[in-house]
C-alpha cells in the first residue's frame, strides 16, 4: 500500500475518479498475496500491480464497470485457462479482490484519512468485513490505528462490526502479514524499519542503495563527509558525518531499528558495537571474520557489554551464498535482513554466531 502513498494521496486531493483494488484472500497459486493493491483509473492505466497479465486484464474490465455503478464489491477471480493462456501464465488459485470506486465524497474522504494514517508512520490495519450474505453484497470497510482505534468506516452501517473486528486485531508491534478471520480480512500497513548503516565504504554503499527498493528507511553514518556524499547515496533518507563517538550515543533506536556495522576496521567496527549492542535495536548485525568479531566480542566483554547482548548479535552477516564480490555480499545481507524483518526474525541459511558464555 505504501508504494501507492503518492497516487492516493492526489486522488484524495483531487476530483479525479479511480478505482482502489486490495487483495483480500488467496487459495492455492497466485502471483500475488493478501495486501497488494493497485489503482485503476478512467482510461485503463494503472499505479501497483496484483501480479500481471494472469489476471490484472480481467481486474480491470470488471473495476471499471464497478466505477460506472459507484459501488463496492468483492470479485472472484480464478487462475485457470480463462486467464493468461496465451502467456502461459496459468497459476491455478483463486483471488478474492476488493474494488472499491473512489467517485463520491464518502469514498473521498475514507482515502483520505487512510492518506493521513500513512503519513502518521507507526502503522495501521484495514479491516475488509466481505460475507457474502451481506447487505447488497457491498463490504464494509474499517480503519483502524496503530493503537486499535477505528478512525474511519465505509459501507453498511452496522454498530457491532467494528467491536467484533477489533476483537482479532494482532498488534503491529507484532509486524503481522495479512490475515483472516471468518470472513474479515485484515491488511496491516506497517511501520517502515529504519536501517541505520556505520560505515559508508563499498559494502555499506551497496547495501544501502539496495535497501531502499527493499523499503528500509536507511541512514548512513560516516566520519568521512565525503564518503557519504549524495553522489554515492542519492536515494537514502539520512546522511550523517561525525564520529561514531559523538554520533552513535544520541541516535534514536526503536524496536523497528536495524543496526549495520560495516566500518572500515576492527577499532570502528568495536566502537560502533559498543554503543549498539544493547540499546533495544531489532537487529543488530556485524562484519567480519569469525576471528575478528571473537576479538571484538571478548573487548566489549571487559568493557562491560553483556554477553546476552553480544549473544544476540548477528555475525558473521550474511546469509551463506558462497558471497565474494562485494554485490554478492550485498545481496547476503540484504536478504538475511528482508527474511528477519519478513519472518519473524529467522533467516534461513546463515552461518552459527559466535557463541558466548550467558
Amino acid at each position: 500500500m505504501r508504494e501507492l502513498s503518492q497516487q492516493l494521496e492526489a486522488l484524495a486531493n483531487s476530483q479525479q475518479e479511480a478505482v482502489y483494488c486490495r487483495l483480500v484472500e488467496t487459495r492455492g497459486s497466485t502471483p500475488q498475496k493478501p495486501g497488494a493493491t493497485m489503482l485503476i483509473y478512467p482510461d485503463g492505466s494503472q499505479a501497483g500491480t496484483l501480479g500481471g497479465g494472469c489476471v490484472e486484464a480481467e481486474v480491470k474490465r470488471t473495476a471499471l464497470t464497478y466505477l460506472e455503478d459507484n459501488q463496492s464489491r468483492i470479485a472472484k477471480f480464478q487462475l485457470d485457462h480463462d486467464y493468461g493462456w496465451d502467456d502461459g501464465l496459468i497459476c491455478g488459485g483463486r483471488m478474492q479482490i476488493l474494488i472499491q470506486p473512489v467517485k463520491d465524497e464518502p469514498s473521498r474522504s475514507y482515502i483520505v484519512q487512510l492518506c493521513k494514517l500513512l503519513q502518521a508512520a507507526p502503522g495501521f490495519t484495514e479491516v475488509v468485513l466481505y460475507s457474502l450474505d451481506a447487505e447488497d453484497g457491498i463490504p464494509t470497510l474499517l480503519l483502524f490505528d496503530d493503537q486499535n482505534r477505528l478512525q474511519s468506516s465505509l459501507g453498511p452501517e452496522k454498530s457491532s462490526l467494528p467491536l467484533q473486528a477489533s476483537h482479532h486485531l494482532i498488534t503491529l508491534e507484532q509486524r503481522p502479514r495479512a490475515y483472516h478471520h471468518q470472513k474479515m480480512a485484515f491488511l496491516p500497513s506497517l511501520e517502515r524499519c529504519q536501517l541505520v548503516i556505520v560505515g559508508g565504504g563499498h559494502v555499506g554503499q551497496a547495501v544501502a542503495n539496495m535497501a531502499v527498493d527493499l523499503e528500509f528507511d536507511v541512514t548512513v553514518i560516516d566520519d568521512r563527509e565525503s564518503i557519504i556524499s549524495p553522489e554515492r547515496f542519492p536515494h537514502i533518507q539520512q546522511r550523517i558525518a561525525g564520529d561514531i563517538e559523538q554520533v552513535l550515543p544520541s541516535l534514536r533506536i526503536t524496536p523497528h531499528t536495524y543496526c549495520l556495522i560495516v566500518t572500515r576496521g576492527h577499532n570502528h567496527d568495536q566502537r560502533a558495537l559498543y554503543h549498539l549492542a544493547d540499546r533495544g535495536a531489532r537487529y543488530v548485525g556485524l562484519i567480519g571474520s569469525r576471528r575478528k568479531i571473537k576479538l571484538i566480542f571478548d573487548d566489549l566483554l571487559d568493557a562491560g557489554i553483556s554477553a546476552e547482548a553480544l549473544n544476540n548479535v548477528h555475525a558473521p552477516l550474511g546469509v551463506n551464498i558462497g558471497s565474494q564480490t562485494v554485490a554478492e555480499i550485498a545481496v547476503s545481507i540484504c536478504a538475511e535482513l528482508v527474511s528477519h524483518r519478513n519472518r519473524d526474525g529467522f533467516i534461513p541459511g546463515r552461518p552459527a554466531g559466535i557463541e558466548l558464555p550467558t
